[in-house]
């Protein structure tokens, strides 16, 4: 096989990622930040990444602020889901037809003015403004849907194929890093009174990356020479959908997730048990939101062997079914250090099967498909879990906390199997096929 031609200096070969040192066993696999391009990738994430939390705290807690009603935040966040959606969607295929690299540049300059913005709107009298904070919410939501996507569908070109899983889970630790740490430093801003400095931190983290990417070489997709036309990206969205309809093992990788979410996302049932089953365990909800968070970097910490994975599709399933069983552990746990025991490993089932679905679309998709697949998998990544309170609330309300969460594992885990069975291209599935 030849080696892949690098669209940036004079059509040369991409420079090809250090073999995977076998020897390194868990240990998460750094072999892709010997690459100078990922690095400037990688710790454009980490920048964006604490600030991203940060202000996922701060808008929230500045709405009820102004509104006193819990309402007004849940209708916040629909605010933010809906250009998560459509821009998602849109700059999936505006990534396959422009220059990667530009557009990363453009939306995170775009995010960071939008970040400053949302710092000065603090500053107003009366604390702020509603509807200006919801614009600028939803700015926020639409730049970073279109900058993900875009960001992924580079890592095949930089890194090459055999670095795939081990940038991803780079990437996706890095991420962990930032849930953690940056709703803990937003808690004490904010309770220092310094809601603007909270803004400040995610503008500064936007403007950071874009210097990163700056250095990086042009990164147009396979088959595009020209300025962008905005039409042929818009039915570049469609295109996107039918090429999908033709790829079971890629539709799949969609489908899998969203039966772990829809059923078995378990946070709209933390307030609850805070205020109930472990009511007497201090901080009981500080640490139900942090337990899954913890498994997934913990995973990521120890994922050396995830890169050296060649079944792909099937141990994603197994991931999945660790994360039902999880569950269904957590629906039962009469103790708090339980359920977060439970919900951790949870988390480390979610890293392995994201770091591995991920590798999947890099792998099995065209070039020219990779930024609309990878806007999918984003609006998939962001809908999946707030259908999953849906029906977790729902269900708890009518029933139980138990009821909710055990039903959902045991679908879960019956799925996967079904999964298996019926799509056997998907269990079957082999990076080392899809690769060469």
């Amino acid at each position: 096989m030849t080696s892949p031609v690098d669209p940036v200096e004079g059509g040369g070969p991409v420079e090809q990622p250090v073999p995977v040192d076998r020897r390194r066993g868990w240990a998460i696999d750094t072999t892709p930040l010997r690459n100078p391009h990922y690095r400037r990738l990688f710790w454009g994430v980490a920048a964006t990444m604490l600030g991203q939390q940060m202000t996922l705290v701060a808008v929230p807690f500045q709405v009820y602020l102004l509104t006193g009603s819990s309402l007004m935040v849940g209708v916040t966040s629909v605010v933010a889901l809906v250009p998560l959606v459509v821009f998602g969607l849109l700059g999936g295929a505006i990534a396959d037809a422009m220059d990667r690299r530009r557009l990363m540049l453009i939306t995170s300059v775009g995010a960071a003015v939008t970040s400053a913005l949302l710092a000065v709107q603090a500053l107003l009298p009366g604390g702020g403004n509603l509807v200006l904070l919801w614009v600028l919410t939803a700015c926020v939501s639409g730049f970073a849907a279109v900058n993900q996507p875009t960001r992924s569908a580079v890592i095949p070109a930089i890194v090459g194929t055999a670095g795939v899983p081990a940038a991803n889970a780079l990437a996706m630790t890095v991420r962990q890093v930032g849930v953690i740490v940056g709703p803990l430093l937003a808690g004490v801003l904010i309770g220092m009174g310094e809601l603007f400095l909270t803004y400040v931190v995610d503008a500064l983290g936007f403007l950071a990356a874009a210097v990163l990417l700056r250095g990086l070489p042009p990164l147009p997709p396979a088959g595009v020479d020209g300025p962008l036309r905005l039409r042929a990206a818009v039915r570049g969205v469609g295109e996107g959908f039918a090429f999908l309809r033709t790829q079971p093992v890629l539709l799949m990788t969609f489908v899998v997730d969203i039966i772990a979410m829809m059923f078995a996302w378990p946070q709209a049932v933390f307030p609850e048990l805070s205020q109930t089953r472990y009511a007497d365990s201090p901080n009981s909800l500080g640490w139900l939101f942090a337990g899954i968070s913890i498994g997934a970097l913990v995973s990521g910490l120890t994922s050396g062997w995830v890169s050296r994975v060649d079944r792909q599709g099937a141990v994603v399933l197994a991931a999945i079914a660790v994360w039902g069983v999880a569950i269904i552990g957590f629906g039962f746990a009469p103790t708090l250090w339980l359920a977060v025991l439970c919900l951790a490993v949870a988390g480390a089932g979610d890293m392995v099967s994201a770091v591995l679905r991920s590798s999947m679309l890099q792998l099995a998709a065209p070039d020219d498909m990779r930024g609309r697949m990878q806007g999918v998998f984003i609006v998939v990544v962001a809908g999946g879990p707030r259908l999953g309170d849906l029906r977790a609330g729902a269900l708890a309300s009518a029933a139980s906390v138990t009821v909710a969460m055990v039903s959902g594992g045991v679908v879960v885990v019956v799925a996967m199997a079904v999964v298996a069975l019926v799509v056997p291209s998907f269990w079957l599935f082999r990076a080392s096929r899809a690769a060469s």
